[in-house]
């Protein structure tokens, strides 16, 4: 093991900084940063086979290898976030119906606890110690390298088909359509109509196409933080009108970049800067699928009378896939994403509101995504959590673990 991590007081690794919430900060303690160890350690382009150390990034991934015919089977709305970090928070897509989470697709890895003990665990080695990593965000030790099977895939292309949908029964029966012939599916749903009765349902498939990809890296980006948020009711119905307005009159079918269809907002550098000041949160749940339609429905009501909320609300089905961590946050039913400024005490009641559906059709919520959820939420949400434990490293902590575990 490093002597850096040999080090007084509890410490939690750091990768490249991408969770919302506090999973990788540790007030009064040590960060690992992790992004040195960034290396492709071997790869074999008979079986898809890929291994790498944990501070490599999805993009830089997907990059080298998508050229040449291979792919991550699972990657989030991001590619700027580690292999560790993925691990750790047993990230989803699009395409959980049909490929599952991404601790589905690790093969093994190499875990250092802080006693300096190397321990290499996988789906058939060591199981236990792995099902509590895979989605233990990172409290069961650090995560130094991953072997991963890759996905074939013809080029960077993605034959995609967008929807317009005006209830939440059209999302769902989109859904339940979608998934018996298209791998990758999501909504945006317009935060600001009374029961999410206005979204636009997006869906894709790898395409053969064999043109040459179009990189788009334009320099867009928000330079300053404003003295105020700019996501507030005036902006919020606005930008949500024109947006459906504008994917209305571009709906159908057409052939888009693997990347402006999987992460839209990596064009937009420091993006977050919109919420001023104060920041924002994210509020991620998911609701088993039984009396998904009326929970939706509700939430998405008490979101539109808050007035506050989402330039970029995101709605998805998840898939009958058991997750294999412990701690791992997709489940069966439907999961519903949006950003809301943080208006202190306000904010706070509204997430209270939603906290209390969620829970009354046992839900929960995603812990990579959060910083306020009560301890006794997480512990209904997690009922894995007391078999977890056994396999904490004690010299590991979080601000998040602390809030959530007390310790």
């Amino acid at each position: 093991m490093p002597d850096a991590m040999r080090v007084d007081g509890a410490g939690v690794a750091y990768g490249a900084g991408r969770s919302y919430g506090d999973v990788d900060l540790n007030a009064g303690g040590v960060l690992w940063d992790m992004r040195g160890l960034d290396r492709f350690i071997a790869f074999d382009d008979q079986t898809g086979v890929l291994q790498v150390e944990a501070g490599l990034l999805i993009k830089e991934i997907q990059d080298l290898l998508i050229p040449r015919g291979w792919k991550l089977a699972v990657t989030p709305g991001t590619q700027l976030i580690t292999v560790g970090g993925a691990i750790a928070n047993d990230i989803h897509g699009k395409n959980h119906h049909s490929d599952g989470n991404f601790g589905h697709h690790v093969l093994g890895l190499t875990l250092a606890r802080t006693d300096g003990e190397l321990i290499d665990c996988g789906p058939d080695l060591e199981p236990e110690l792995f099902a509590a990593t895979i989605g233990g965000m990172g409290l069961t030790g650090v995560i130094l390298a991953a072997t991963l099977r890759l996905q074939p895939v013809a080029g960077p292309w993605i034959d995609a088909e967008d929807i317009v949908f005006e209830t939440i029964e059209d999302f769902f029966r989109l859904s339940e359509e979608s998934d018996r012939t298209w791998k990758h599916s999501v909504s945006w749903v317009d935060c600001t109509t009374d029961s999410g009765r206005r979204g636009i349902f997006s869906r894709g498939n790898p395409s053969t196409e064999q043109r040459p990809a179009v990189r788009r890296d334009l320099p867009l980006g928000i330079p300053i933080t404003p003295p105020l948020s700019m996501v507030n009711g005036l902006t919020l119905r606005a930008f949500n009108r024109a947006y459906f307005a504008m994917k209305k009159l571009r709906s159908g079918r057409a052939l888009v970049d693997y990347r402006s269809f999987f992460y839209p907002l990596d064009g937009i550098r420091t993006w977050n800067r919109m919420y001023g000041p104060a920041g924002f949160f994210q509020y991620q749940s998911v609701i088993p699928r039984e009396g998904a339609v009326e929970a939706t429905k509700e939430m998405m009501g008490e979101i539109a009378r808050s007035g506050d909320g989402s330039f970029l609300g995101v709605l998805k089905t998840f898939g009958d896939k058991p997750s294999l961590g412990m701690l791992s946050f997709p489940q069966p039913g439907v999961t519903l994403a949006l950003d809301f400024p943080n208006r202190g005490e306000r904010t706070e009641r509204l997430f209270r509101r939603l906290d209390s559906i969620v829970d009354s059709v046992g839900g929960r919520l995603y812990a990579a995504k959060d910083a306020r959820m009560s301890r006794e939420m997480f512990e209904r949400g997690y009922p894995r959590l007391g078999e977890f434990d056994a396999y904490r490293d004690p010299g590991i902590s979080s601000e998040l673990s602390r809030r959530l575990t007390g310790k």
